[in-house]
């Protein structure tokens, strides 16, 4: 028998996509007409963008999703149930079967791991208990290293809500476990203890009220839009070509060319998109500028559309980061009733409107065009390239992308002056850059320095090793980073200077293990993150993955597979073809870090792992 939603999963659904206005898809069915007349088909495939909106209202409202509601999302929207299927079960955040109500997600990543991860969830399975399955989540990487270890507290139901918290206890996380509120633990906040006459990109985190539009405006918030329509499409990308800006991204391409390619397609409309899936181990700048800024990322995403010729604007915020998503869909709707977003912005005589999507742990929906997918209600799987998004991106239409500190750095372009803004860091890495400081660090946060600076003085900025223990290794640009031993330290935090190092400043982290730190574990958590994240699409990368992990843990446990030298050289054979044949970077850097740590670290040498 065909499963049938409920009255609550159909009101969930209908509250996202309106109404049934007919039998066809979802509403009650007249004879009389629709015995002969046809609805929706075309018309309501266009809407097919809202899958994945509809996926995360059944998900809030009854804690999952049963055939019979998604059976309803199929029918409002004329996708076929396999589809729907193959896309709700990609994603981590959402369950297709019966869970509690209230769910706690505990981070068991690198980060959280060498900051008591694994001791505490022993400790909470204990406390909930064997009646209550599904109650309990491991996850990986949550976005909230700077406060390791971290939980995200979801609670299902009319007034669905997600919380994350930080500095986890038992005694925290008891009374949610059983049906009561949370203890929140205080916080010395996520911006690293630097001065604060030093700041660009961070200079309003924590002076400026999130949630005030007036209180951005009055820190200097919209003068660099207002700039911007006064120097008009072509005169902003001038300004940010002359600043020679990198991507913050990992992939480091010039912004300006990639902002003057998308501008100059002839086929219509155009869009920009926000890449804020903010996924890579040890990663939480964006977080921060999100919760503390958002006003900012708003602006920067408008002066964006307009420079490319864009009227919509899509920013897709990481599903675990709820309050980022809050602070960013009121710095929106702030924006957009005061005439800072919609029809005529500021008077300028553009239109620019910003429609906020909220992922569901899927860490390949980081890659853009996974992200194109996802956005449009498919799975996010990304696509072969050429053709590249400035022509062929979101819906198949020219597309601008960039991150979150990418575009936050426009507005200091703008403030100063491409030249001006191209005089900071280097020459090849201009500007300041933001650093995620985790791991056995004294005061672990969210760091701004010029590009170039010695990774030595932003460890020093951070207070130096915890508890005065030694420095062991340190990871750079997360889990598709590498390891650099206490020997490296001088390496200059810079593209070219981490080029020449043989390693990646990626994402920008930078995670530091003491003495204390069995680094073999950290491996193999970070081969098993790769292994549950490809998206399956690629064999080189489905089937490396495993096979990588599978020779790390023989190499570990002293399993029979011929030989140990045999496991060695299988590792550098697999690192190698998923590099050279996967097709994206999920697989290209799958093996980094592993292969790094047995190079440098040599942790798969006699006595290595201790």
């Amino acid at each position: 028998m065909r499963a049938v939603a409920t009255s609550e999963e159909r009101a969930a659904v209908d509250e996202v996509l309106g109404p049934p206005v007919s039998g066809w898809h979802g509403g009650d069915r007249t004879i009389e007409l629709e015995g002969h007349v046809g609805y929706a088909g075309r018309a309501a495939r266009e809407q097919r963008h809202l899958l994945l909106p509809a996926l995360h209202a059944l998900q809030g409202r009854v804690g999952w999703i049963s055939d019979g509601g998604m059976n309803y999302v199929c029918q409002r929207l004329s996708v076929p149930p396999a589809e729907a299927y193959g896309v709700a079960s990609f994603y981590a955040m959402f369950s297709l079967q019966p869970r509690p109500k209230t769910v706690v997600h505990v981070c068991d990543d690198i980060a959280c791991r060498v900051n008591g991860a694994e001791p505490l969830i022993e400790r909470l399975e204990r406390a909930l208990g064997p009646g209550r399955p599904g109650g309990l989540v491991r996850t990986p990487c949550l976005g909230m290293c700077e406060r390791a270890p971290a939980a995200l507290l979801q609670s299902a139901g009319h007034e669905a809500s997600d919380v994350s918290i930080g500095e986890v206890t038992v005694e925290m996380l008891h009374p949610f476990l059983h049906g009561g509120g949370w203890i929140e633990s205080p916080s010395g906040g996520s911006l690293g203890s630097q001065p604060r006459a030093g700041l660009r990109l961070l200079r309003r985190v924590g002076v400026v009220d999130p949630r005030s539009l007036g209180d951005y405006r009055a820190h200097g918030g919209y003068d660099a839009l207002r700039q911007a329509i006064e120097l008009g499409p072509e005169g902003v990308i001038r300004e940010v070509k002359d600043s020679k800006l990198l991507g913050r991204g990992g992939a480091a391409f010039p912004t300006g060319v990639k902002w003057d390619a998308v501008a100059k397609q002839p086929v219509r409309p155009h869009y920009f998109v926000c890449n804020a899936d903010e996924s890579e181990p040890g990663t939480f700048k964006d977080r921060v500028v999100m919760e503390e800024d958002p006003f900012a990322l708003v602006e920067a995403l408008t002066i964006a559309g307009f420079a490319t010729g864009a009227e919509r604007g899509y920013l897709y915020v990481r599903g675990e980061y709820p309050l980022a998503t809050e602070m960013l869909s009121n710095a929106i709707d702030q924006a957009r009733a005061r005439g800072f977003l919609g029809r005529d912005v500021m008077g300028g005589g553009f239109s620019f409107d910003i429609e906020l999507r909220r992922g569901a742990g899927a860490y390949i929906a980081g890659e853009e065009t996974a992200m194109f997918n996802s956005i449009e209600g498919n799975r996010p799987e990304p696509r072969n390239k050429p053709p590249f998004p400035v022509t062929h991106g979101l819906f198949g239409k020219p597309t601008g992308i960039n991150n979150v500190e990418t575009l936050i750095n426009v507005l200091e372009v703008l403030r100063i002056g491409g030249p001006a803004y191209a005089a900071t860091g280097t020459p090849d890495s201009t500007g300041t850059r933001l650093f995620c400081l985790s791991g056995c660090i004294e005061r672990p946060g969210v760091y701004e320095v010029e590009c170039g600076t010695p990774l030595r003085d932003l460890l020093e900025l951070a207070g130096g090793v915890r508890a005065g223990r030694e420095m062991k290794a340190i990871l750079l640009g997360g889990a598709a980073g590498g390891f650099i031993t206490p020997a490296g330290l001088d390496v200059p935090l810079s593209f070219e200077g981490a080029r020449a190092a043989g390693v990646t400043l990626g994402s920008g982290v930078v995670m530091v293990f003491d003495e204390s730190v069995d680094l073999m574990d950290i491996v193999l958590r970070i081969a098993a993150f790769f292994r549950d994240e490809s998206c399956g699409q690629c064999v080189p990368c489905r089937v490396g993955t495993v096979r990588q992990e599978e020779a790390l843990r023989r190499l570990v446990d002293g399993g029979e597979n011929g030989s140990r030298e045999h496991d060695l050289v299988l590792l550098d054979e697999i690192a190698q073809v998923m590099q050279d044949a996967s097709i994206c970077g999920l697989g290209q850097t799958a093996a980094s870090a592993v292969q790094s740590a047995v190079k440098q670290l040599h942790v798969l040498d006699p006595g290595g792992r201790s």
